[in-house]
């Protein structure tokens, strides 16, 4: 898996699932059971959420008009697929390198995490140029640390963890782009996993908009 190594793995992280599923969904049609696989698989097991939650998702999802109903599986599991909107929100997403005070790490991993497994053809997402835009916001945070005399050893402190983290992030990036670029075709990109669930629970029908 992508630069896993480098990688402190927290289920849950940060990123969220509307978003996460809605990229997830560039790719085409899925029914719920296999965006939850899809999720966890997708970024190396940093998002698990129950089942429940999934559907839950959905179905906001439909009601805001971002995905709708694609029909359903040949053994009657219903199908859902975004609308443009939620083509855009997706994309938008994926390529933003914004993020809330203390979430720049976890989302930096997940954004590209997902982005890399997503066949371009399919998907319209360039995992390259979402890894050149975060290299420049992380260039950009780096030499924005402080260089003169700072008041408190908490703040050298701070200064230093910050400066860290930039450069982590950095080398991470490079190892990304790496392996996207050296990688066997269909090692990293992918398409939805075909294989039915085993076990669980029959989703009720899928509202229509």
């Amino acid at each position: 898996m992508l630069g896993i190594r480098f990688v402190t793995v927290v289920p849950g992280g940060s990123v969220s699932v509307r978003t996460s599923l809605l990229a997830v969904l560039t790719i085409g049609p899925a029914y719920g059971f296999q965006l939850h696989g899809e999720l966890a698989a997708r970024t190396a097991g940093r998002r698990r959420v129950n089942v429940g939650q999934i559907y839950g998702t959905l179905e906001r999802l439909i009601m805001q008009a971002a995905i709708e109903s694609a029909g359903t599986t040949d053994d009657g599991l219903p199908l859902y697929r975004l609308t443009p909107a939620g083509h855009a929100e997706a994309l938008e997403w994926l390529h933003d390198t914004d993020s809330a005070v203390g979430d720049e790490w976890d989302d930096l991993v997940d954004r590209v995490l997902i982005a890399s497994s997503l066949p371009r053809t399919e998907s319209d997402v360039d995992a390259q140029a979402i890894i050149a835009g975060n290299r420049a916001w992380w260039i950009t945070r780096r030499d924005a640390a402080p260089r003169g005399p700072v008041d408190t050893a908490q703040d050298r402190l701070a200064v230093a963890a910050a400066s860290a983290l930039a450069e982590a992030a950095l080398r991470w990036l490079d190892e990304a782009e790496l392996q996207l670029l050296t990688a066997e075709p269909g090692s990293i990109e992918r398409g939805l996993s075909e294989e039915r669930p085993r076990r669980g629970r029959r989703p009720a029908a899928v509202l229509e908009p």
